[in-house]
């Protein structure tokens, strides 16, 4: 076989050009050129690992689900069995290349924890997740398209309470989709939203909806349709480090239902001594 002979006027170094230039692909005047939108910068990596322990319920998968196709610069792995050493998370995010982590951690097939964390030095909280509705589940007119970047909307009683302000900042870098992720799109056409009522934080997915041009409309506002999941959760603990570390945060209206259950039985069997 004869060696394919370089073409006139074309040397080593042009030849290598044009094949580095074909790697690359368009260029930044060519993208112009063509009407594309320009490349954006991607500084702020952000990547948040989506998992669980063993044990979860059918809904909280479902939900989990949910949360990994909102977040497009999320991960998937599998599920964590060693539930007795959570410092051991650390070390999946690290294998993971991800410095930030959503757990969900299941107890008793009743109830479910999610962890907030920022790997490996921390802060993280821990809540416990109620009032579960799935996308699949509500079956709501809402849409957005898959990749798009999310708008946090938190209402003002995040910056009137010190641990609030503290959860605003891991939500922001934990649901935030960075600026030029790779598995992002250049659209901003949904909300999520957080409002601090009750003692809890209760979770909002909401589709921003423009009026078409030429529509007749008094309001010519966009308005907002509700997509879903919808979930709540009662903050726990604020740990200063990463599933461990000193306590930055406790609630006191909090109580595990398992010690609501065995105060319950005590009353029962501290009436009937009385009775006797």
């Amino acid at each position: 076989m004869y060696k394919r002979k370089m073409a006139m006027g074309a040397g080593p170094d042009d030849s290598a050009a044009a094949a580095k230039k074909s790697k690359v692909g368009v260029g930044e005047d060519e993208r112009q050129a063509l009407g594309r939108a320009p490349r954006t910068a991607y500084n702020n990596k952000q990547r948040t690992l989506v998992f669980s322990t063993q044990g979860i319920r059918h809904r909280d998968r479902h939900l989990m689900g949910d949360l990994r196709d909102l977040l497009p610069h999320s991960k998937k792995d599998s599920k964590y069995d060693d539930k007795g050493n959570l410092a051991g998370v650390n070390e999946v995010c690290d294998m993971k290349n991800c410095n930030s982590c959503l757990f969900f951690e299941a107890r008793r097939s009743t109830d479910l924890y999610l962890w907030v964390s920022k790997t490996p030095h921390g802060p993280s909280a821990k809540f416990l997740v109620q009032n579960i509705h799935t996308m699949e589940e509500l079956k709501l007119t809402g849409n957005c398209l898959k990749g798009s970047r999310p708008v946090l909307s938190f209402d003002a009683s995040f910056d009137a309470q010190p641990h609030l302000a503290l959860l605003k900042q891991m939500f922001v870098q934990v649901f935030g989709s960075p600026r030029g992720h790779p598995n992002t799109k250049p659209f901003v056409d949904h909300v999520f939203a957080f409002y601090h009522l009750d003692g809890r934080i209760w979770f909002r997915n909401y589709q921003v909806v423009y009026a078409g041009k030429g529509a007749a409309t008094t309001a010519p506002d966009p308005t907002l349709v509700e997509i879903g999941p919808r979930f709540c959760l009662q903050p726990i603990k604020i740990f200063a480090g990463s599933f461990q570390g000193d306590t930055l945060y406790a609630n006191p209206a909090w109580r595990a239902s398992f010690a609501d259950l065995t105060g319950d039985l005590d009353t029962v069997f501290h009436d009937e001594l009385l009775s006797e």
